[in-house]
This record gives C-alpha cells, sequence and structure tokens, in this order.
C-alpha cells in the first residue's frame, strides 16, 4: 500500500500539512492566512474547549462575550500595548459605504475594551476580584501564516480578571497557570509542558510579568500552548479601572489577562502524530472507541451496534462504522489517521469464535477479545494509553533537552531539540545574540523548576529553543 504521509523524519512540515489535510482536520481559508476547522478538527476543538471551560469557571471566573470591533483609541490609551500589536493589526476604515469617523480594530486582544467596561462596572471593592472569560475569535494579521499554528484569525479564551491588590492578581494569574492550563494540558492533551516565566523582551505588551507554558513538539521545536499576564495597574490606570477601598480612598485596581488557542490543537499533533496519522489522548478524543464491521455476517450489525450502546452507557464515546460498502482496509487506514485511541474490529468469524479484535492506536497491537469483557478491556486500554502518550513525550523532551554553557552552544542544540543553561550566562546580550539566529528564551525557572516571581532572582534556569 502506498505510503498515506510524508515521514516525520523526511520532512516535519509537509508531514504536519498531510496529516491535516488526510484526517481532515482543517483547511486554507479564501483569504491568505485564514482556515476552516472541519469537523473532525472542530470535533476536538469541542473537548478541549469543555475541558477548559470546566476548569475556567471552577477557578472563579464567568464567561461574557464583548464585541469584535475595537475604537481605534482605546488601544492608544496604553503606549505598549498599541506598540506590541501594531504589525497585526486589521483597521476598518469604512462601513456601509462611507468613510467612518473613526477607525475600528478587528480584535486581536480584548484588554482594552474590557478595561472600558471593568472601570464602567467596578465601583467599590467589594466589586473586586471581577473575573471574566470570554470564547472567541481573534485578529492578527499573520505574514508567514500555518494552520492551527499562526493564522490571521484564530479561535481561543482569554481571561480578564481585576483584583484589590498585586498580591491578589498575581495569586490568580498562577492560579489560571497551573489549575486551569497546566492540568488540562497534562491530564488531558498528555503533554509535559515546561511551565515558567517570559523574559522582558518575550514579554506581553502591557504586562509586567508573563508566565508561559511551552511544549516540546515532534522536530524538538517549542510551541508556547497558553500563558497567563500580571498587567500591574498599566490597564486601570489607563481605562480609569479604580474603586472605593475599605479605608474609602481611590484606588487602582491589579489586572490579569490569560489566554489559549486552537494552537493547542496544532500542539497536539505535532507533539503525539506519528508516521500513520493521529494519536488522540484518549482524555481529549471525541471518538475514543471505534467499533468496525469488518463485513457482513449473521449478527454483525447487531452485535456492533450493542456494543456501541454497552461501550456508551459505561460513558465510553464510542461510535459505528459498519459501511460495508467500502473496503474494510481503506477504513482501516483512515481511522488510523483520524487517530481513534481503539478499535473494536467484528466480523463473522471472530464473532463466531464469541470474540471481536481489539486494536490499539497508540501501539498496533490486536488482540482477541471475547464480546463480555469488551467494556472493561476498552476502558483498561483508554487508561494505559493517557499515561503512555505522557509518558512517551516527556521522555522525548528530557531526551532532546541538553545542558549547555554558553549561548553559541544553545543555538547549537536548539538545532534539534532544547537547550538549557543558567540565566546568568545569557542575560539581555545572549538574548539578542540567540534571536539573531532565530532562537529565542522559551522561559525562565528555578532550579528546582518552579516558576520565578522575577528574573532578577538568583540562579535561575533559561530554556532556550526554536519556536513556531
Amino acid at each position: 500500500m502506498a505510503r498515506v504521509l510524508t515521514p516525520r523524519a523526511e520532512d516535519f512540515p509537509r508531514w504536519y500539512q498531510d496529516l491535516i489535510a488526510k484526517a481532515e482536520l482543517a483547511d486554507n481559508g479564501p483569504v491568505r492566512g485564514t482556515m476552516v476547522i472541519r469537523p473532525a478538527g472542530y470535533a476536538i476543538w469541542e473537548r478541549m474547549q469543555s475541558e477548559m471551560d470546566t476548569r475556567i469557571k471552577t477557578a472563579g471566573a464567568q464567561n461574557a462575550y464583548f464585541p469584535l470591533f475595537i475604537p481605534e483609541s482605546y488601544l492608544r490609551r496604553e503606549a505598549q500595548h498599541v506598540e506590541g500589536f501594531a504589525p497585526e493589526l486589521a483597521v476598518v476604515t469604512h462601513g456601509g459605504g462611507k468613510q467612518l469617523a473613526e477607525p475600528v480594530v478587528v480584535r486581536p486582544t480584548s484588554e482594552t475594551v474590557i478595561g472600558e467596561f471593568m472601570a464602567k462596572w467596578v465601583d467599590s471593592y467589594r466589586d473586586l476580584p471581577l473575573l471574566l472569560n470570554q470564547w472567541a475569535n481573534v485578529v492578527r494579521w499573520e505574514l508567514r501564516p500555518r494552520v492551527l499554528l499562526r493564522t490571521t484569525e484564530f479561535l481561543w479564551q482569554e481571561g480578564h480578571t481585576a483584583h484589590v491588590d498585586e498580591a491578589d492578581a498575581r495569586e490568580y494569574a498562577r492560579r489560571i497557570l497551573h489549575e486551569v492550563y497546566e492540568d488540562f494540558m497534562v491530564s488531558v492533551l498528555a503533554m509535559p509542558v515546561l511551565v515558567g516565566r517570559k523574559t522582558a523582551r518575550e514579554r506581553f505588551a502591557g504586562a509586567t510579568s508573563t508566565y508561559t507554558l511551552e511544549g516540546m513538539m515532534g522536530d524538538g521545536k517549542a510551541l508556547q500552548m497558553g500563558t497567563s499576564h500580571e498587567l500591574g495597574q498599566n490597564f486601570a490606570r489607563a481605562f480609569d479601572i479604580a474603586f472605593s477601598g475599605a479605608s474609602g480612598s481611590r484606588e487602582m485596581a491589579w489586572t490579569t489577562s490569560w489566554g489559549s488557542s486552537t494552537r493547542m490543537l496544532g500542539g497536539l499533533i505535532m507533539c503525539h502524530g506519528d508516521d500513520n496519522g493521529l494519536r488522540v489522548p484518549p482524555n481529549v478524543a471525541p471518538v475514543q472507541a471505534y467499533l468496525m464491521v469488518v463485513k457482513e455476517g449473521d449478527g454483525v450489525a447487531t452485535t456492533a451496534a450493542k456494543l456501541r450502546d454497552e461501550l456508551r452507557a459505561a460513558g465510553v464515546r464510542a461510535a459505528l462504522d459498519d459501511r460495508v460498502d467500502t473496503a474494510f482496509g481503506r477504513r482501516a487506514v483512515d481511522a488510523e489517521l483520524k487517530g481513534y485511541p481503539v478499535r473494536v474490529e467484528i466480523g463473522p468469524r471472530d464473532l463466531a469464535a464469541g470474540n471481536v479484535v481489539l486494536v490499539r492506536r497508540l501501539d498496533g497491537s490486536k488482540t482477541p477479545t471475547p464480546i463480555g469483557e469488551v467494556a472493561s478491556a476498552v476502558a483498561a486500554a483508554l487508561e494505559a494509553d493517557q499515561q503512555s502518550l505522557y509518558d512517551a513525550a516527556l521522555a522525548s523532551r528530557l531526551e532532546r533537552t541538553v545542558e549547555v554553557s554558553t549561548v553559541e552552544e544553545a543555538i547549537e542544540a536548539a538545532a534539534t531539540g532544547w537547550a538549557k543553561m543558567p540565566w546568568a550566562a545569557v542575560g539581555a546580550h545572549g538574548e539578542a545574540q540567540a534571536n539573531a539566529e532565530g532562537v529565542t528564551v522559551r522561559c525562565l525557572t528555578r532550579a528546582d523548576g518552579s516558576v520565578p516571581d522575577s528574573e532578577e532572582e538568583p540562579d535561575l534556569v533559561a530554556y532556550l529553543a526554536r519556536a513556531y
């Protein structure tokens, strides 16, 4: 059988594009840099949304919605913010056949418009903290687009909060970082993300601190999977987000913002995919068990439907493929491409022996399984393979992370993986030197792996890599 995908080792970018197309995940949109997310890809994104949304609400934030169009003057109120986003802005100057009195920006992020309304809604310290989240699309004019990784328009969630003091804002930004993002990425996406602090050079425009979660992709490059920012009082001053304190004094709020996007879907593909296609972690898979009728025979279709219903009753997301008019081999290849964690193959010969065949996407194993044991066997396989995907990704990251002592060595190591070295040996000069070679400081951590409060702390560790 002719190979379906370009091998990863031969051409990783081509493999990625092949997989997105052949697994029917997404397509390029009609405007350069835009994308169409197809049902198979959107189903995974919906699972991501559901898992994330639950965690966000548990952290106390409420969902809201704010306008797509933002007055250009709003962005200009926070100097660093507008300067940081200026190259990426899409600006509308005409509407209804007439030139607008003031141009409007298609939202690249919503700190400014949400800040405007926070100022209206906050009056007293009793109104704080104000914890908001928005699921929306944003537009950033991307010069080098890549589907699901860097697109002009993408989907995301963005959280925005206001607090009575810096300590409360910092605690919440970190709570989101760990209890929402890290927990989701580790326990659902099976991705061992590195959690740390961005350098001043890499910090979000207008933030005082940016925290990041970095995943290693199958080619050794890094992908920023999500960020959480302390904004200090920068946006509060720009938008007059003020409140009456407990003593009656007028005070400025402290704000945060945090976001993750459909880039996580691209990360999932590049972290776990192999030469046969997707490998979707069971906890995020829209279809965890895919029941396939091999060919018609006495009781095959009836047994397959019954097993599907039993699996669903046991809490397994199961789907049935009874398209016997399509060659089984073709259907099996398609199932591999789409990364269904477990396949249950049901044919007349196996059924006569009281069995089905359990096929695991992760290792390709095929196990004859008594019909009465299918539910328990599927549950065990899903649990084991969720952990195995995480373990394999972690082992790969550790193997491809090299300890170095100079920036030159870090640049060399970044050709195949990540470099780890003392931040004191990098500094602003070394960071600029690495950037000139297409290598960035992905994050800073303490020696014990925890997230530092400042890049001025002693004995910090820097991780450098090429990134998407």
